[in-house]
């Protein structure tokens, strides 16, 4: 039994919650009398309020994010009836910013906005104590990090072997785009690099080989970003893989050198372009050097093997259906592996609503709040790019297809029109934009680039055939059947050690026997 229960709903299993552990590891002497309990969010509730229950505690601390509001919302609730006495606390994100109206927060006890490191404990202790009642709003103010004891020792075997490992070297952005939370933080601070080294030389030594760093900035410091470079390419091996957030202007010679000496695939860069419309920039209040961008990518696609995440948005203000194709095609030509369609979201608290009047911006009342309609895409287009978005996601950043899908756009002007017009047709058929098999979304597009783009059918057929059979697969699908096709080429398959899908987009050698 323990007096305190740190919980949160995670969006699968194997995500982790970074926020829970961070919490925990400042707990001080309060941590022989606290659990932490994670759960998921498709996990039955009942089952989940037995759970914590049966630790009899005094405190519970949840953990609110947007993709968990809801089900916690209904958990939190249920929990009061069964035991009122329990003092609930809330805190993260979704409980931060404009909170007062929540259902949730009507629950709870308390809610904590802000970094909670140390306000969560002390309120732990002053409830246990039965000290003075606290207030049911606290701000957590701004946690000097030198201060803040490093969450790492918490991930368990299990964690490392089926989790994902978050790390970070810095909290804050310096940046202050209007549609992200952390346009409301304080500016980058740095955790100590000798003490942070010390921590992932620990996960390193007990197995862990992908590491994911949550800062907003990883190429803003260049004396942290080298040491953290030069920490791993010490330590490099086949299945070392590294995740990071990228400025996308910002690439000097001084990260260059050490970037080009890691091998393909055991780098990942999330880069957030966003838009190349600088109009629409100024009103997000985001500034974006696009030339720098366009040479650092151009970099990176030809002398590295990084793999490149790079998200675009659709619905900001003042971006058109042509302004976001034709920032698109701009992307796509630069080449990374995989461009994230997102739709713009009005998380709490962002000053993206600045815009609502003006740009008539209409966005889901509940998570994810996402943009339903503006002044210049309507409901139905927008319906469409959300199509689009995932019809990308599965034909072209899946490597699925890394050859066929550059079938689309064919003898077109441009890739947007093209694979939007491919979106459309494949919706008139599928009626849905989840849940197609493989097999049958390569008999589909095996149709479209013959039936509609008119392309040669044995060209197009060899093209499918090739991206079917790149993962090691070797049965052949019947529309195919009819063709004189070579024998799936004799891949060392498999024996990546990348996780799955960067592995798909990192070409691997054939075996030689």
């Amino acid at each position: 039994m323990s007096a305190i229960v740190l919980s949160t709903l995670n969006a699968r299993y194997w995500h982790s919650s970074f926020g829970l552990r961070y919490l925990m590891a400042n707990m001080e002497e309060l941590a022989s009398q606290a659990v932490m309990l994670e759960f998921g969010i498709k996990d039955q509730l009942s089952d989940v309020l037995e759970s914590i229950l049966q630790q009899h505690p005094k405190v519970v601390g949840f953990g609110v994010y947007i993709w968990n509001l809801e089900p916690t919302t209904r958990l939190v609730a249920d929990l009061k009836r069964l035991a009122p006495d329990i003092k609930i606390v809330l805190g993260g994100p979704e409980v931060s910013y404009e909170a007062d109206n929540l259902d949730i927060c009507e629950h709870a006890d308390h809610v904590i906005s802000g970094e909670a490191d140390f306000a969560f404990p002390k309120l732990c202790r002053a409830i246990l104590n039965a000290e003075e009642a606290a207030p049911k709003w606290i701000a957590a103010g701004v946690p000097e990090l030198p201060k803040v004891s490093l969450p790492y020792e918490l991930y368990t075997e299990e964690d490392i072997l089926q989790r994902v490992i978050y790390v970070e070297a810095s909290r804050g952005c310096p940046f202050t785009c209007e549609f992200c939370l952390s346009a409301l933080e304080i500016p980058v601070r740095q955790f100590d690099i000798d003490e942070f080294l010390a921590a992932m030389q620990n996960l390193h030594d007990r197995g862990v080989r992908q590491f994911k760093f949550v800062d907003r900035t990883f190429n803003l410091n260049m004396r942290v970003s080298r040491a953290i470079l030069e920490f791993y390419l010490d330590r490099m091996s086949d299945d070392l893989f590294l995740h990071f957030e990228m400025i996308p202007d910002r690439l000097p010679d001084s990260l260059r050198d050490l970037i080009v000496r890691f091998p393909a695939g055991s780098l990942q860069f999330e880069v957030g372009v966003q838009t190349f419309n600088d109009t629409v920039g100024k009103y997000i209040s985001r500034r974006q050097n696009n030339q720098l961008l366009e040479e650092n990518f151009h970099f990176l696609r030809t002398e590295t093997g990084v793999h490149i995440h790079a998200d675009l948005i659709v619905g900001l203000p003042g971006e058109s259906l042509e302004s976001f194709g034709e920032g698109f095609n701009r992307l796509v030509r630069l080449d990374p592996q995989e461009i994230q369609v997102g739709m713009l979201k009005r998380l709490r608290g962002t000053p993206i609503t600045r815009h609502d009047e003006e740009w008539q911006m209409i966005y889901q009342s509940a998570p994810p709040y996402e943009i339903l309609s503006n002044r210049l895409i309507s409901f139905e287009t927008m319906q469409r790019m959300r199509r689009f978005a995932k019809y990308w996601d599965l034909v072209a950043n899946s490597g699925n297809f890394r050859q066929s899908r550059n079938l689309i756009w064919e003898n077109r002007d441009s890739e947007f029109d093209a694979f939007l017009s491919f979106s459309d047709w494949l919706y008139s058929l599928e009626s849905q934009s989840h849940g197609i098999p493989l097999t049958r979304l390569a008999e589909r597009l095996f149709h479209f680039l013959i039936d509609v783009q008119g392309l040669d059918e044995e060209m197009v057929a060899r093209s499918i055939w090739d991206d079917y059979t790149s993962g090691g697969r070797e049965d052949r699908p019947r529309f195919l059947k009819k063709f004189d096709l070579p024998n799936p080429r004799n891949r060392a398959a498999g024996e990546s050690k990348l996780p799955q899908r960067q592995a798909k987009h990192t070409p691997q050698p054939e075996r030689t026997s």
